[in-house]
């Protein structure tokens, strides 16, 4: 089989089993579109069938366009990432257990080796704060100024720079580029990424509702349509919460982390911006240092991944069992995406799903990558 039916092979059996409700994935080689292919549903209960062009909730997929854009805003000469965090937001000053308050850098943040951990749910004293109770579930309400103060309340995890946990820094990157544009992140990432490649569909809220895939997420006897909000179990051990409402609802902060709706094609634009050098957004040395391993010799990702500004970087392709090669970059969102560039092969891949945790955490990822490298592992 080619590669093309390799894939068409992989999403059907996906579908077959139940473990995706729908899928849109787009595969280039040194420019060449392999693969661009909908399947499935994209809304199960109204039997709306997928297309190429349906929307998604991007969930994770917006860090690398927001770190894109403050790798932008770097190369024009608005930021440095050596500089501290406190220069841009003076009042963000998160401690350690013992009290200390280290200098969080912006490469900290992009790297997310600041310390820092996922935005905390309600505290104790919340509950029963007039704002928090005018707001109710809807915590996005809240102002990104007062979502960063509470995530100060929680000790930083280490000393910046010398561990790795996933964290809301990316929304604190957010809020940086937005106090410089003097307007929110949707300015700066539209002023310097998504308008200029032209990704039209790519904003924090749904261009056209119409196009919009439902949401859905990992059930026992199948994928169940998401409730707002909605818990799923995730392979970590913990809890994974979605707020499906939150893209339609024009009140919410633009959230650096998860907080933009887009497509395929526009995803695609930005890995192959990534993948050929950077076009007029960034400069070849930038993207450089941008794909290339950012993390203290001892700190890991994940066993042979570390990380660099737009994803993990693979390092150890024996050691992760993946085909792919060395240099290789990735990552993907919780509603059910993943995608990687591999350099050495002129490879860009992205694979959009409407079923969290399986298309981004699931067996379906690893099934699309081995499908694209003719692996049957």
């Amino acid at each position: 089989m080619d590669i093309a039916a390799r894939i068409d092979h992989a999403v059907a059996a996906a579908l077959e089993d139940k473990r995706v409700v729908g899928s849109v994935v787009i595969v280039k080689r040194d420019g060449e579109t392999l693969h661009r292919r909908a399947a499935g549903l994209a809304n199960r209960e109204t039997g709306r069938t997928m297309q190429p062009d349906a929307i998604f909730r991007l969930s994770s997929l917006t860090k690398p366009i927001v770190a894109t854009t403050v790798l932008a805003m770097a190369e024009r000469g608005l930021l440095r990432l050596s500089d501290p965090v406190t220069r841009y937001l003076p009042d963000f000053r998160p401690k350690l257990a013992d009290g200390s308050a280290p200098d969080i850098t912006l490469q900290h943040l992009i790297t997310h080796t600041a310390g820092l951990g996922p935005m905390p749910p309600l505290f104790e004293d919340e509950r029963t704060d007039p704002e928090f109770l005018a707001v109710g579930l809807d915590r996005w309400h809240l102002s990104l100024e007062r979502n960063l103060a509470r995530l100060m309340r929680v000790p930083l995890q280490f000393a910046p720079g010398v561990g790795w946990a996933y964290s809301a820094g990316i929304d604190v990157l957010g809020a940086v580029a937005a106090t410089l544009v003097g307007g929110t992140l949707g300015d700066a990432v539209a002023t310097y990424v998504t308008g200029p490649l032209g990704m039209g569909d790519t904003r924090f809220s749904v261009t056209d509702v119409s196009r919009l895939a439902a949401p859905y997420a990992d059930g026992p006897e199948g994928p169940v349509l998401m409730g707002d909000p909605h818990e799923v179990a995730n392979p970590r051990g913990g809890i994974t919460t979605y707020y499906p409402g939150l893209i339609l609802d024009p009140k919410a902060y633009h959230a650096g982390g998860g907080g933009m709706a887009g497509t395929a094609d526009d995803f695609m634009t930005l890995l192959e911006m990534l993948r050929t050098g950077g076009g007029a957004i960034l400069s070849p040395q930038m993207l450089a240092e941008g794909a290339a391993d950012q993390l203290a010799a001892d700190v890991h990702q994940s066993p042979g991944w570390k990380f660099g500004y737009f994803g993990a970087v693979l390092v150890d392709p024996v050691l992760a069992e993946s085909p792919q090669s060395v240099g290789t970059y990735r990552w993907g969102g919780i509603y059910g995406h993943s995608w990687f560039i591999d350099p050495a092969e002129e490879l860009s891949v992205v694979a959009m799903t409407n079923t969290g945790l399986e298309g981004s955490d699931g067996r379906f990822p690893i099934d699309i990558r081995n499908a694209v490298y003719g692996r049957n592992h």
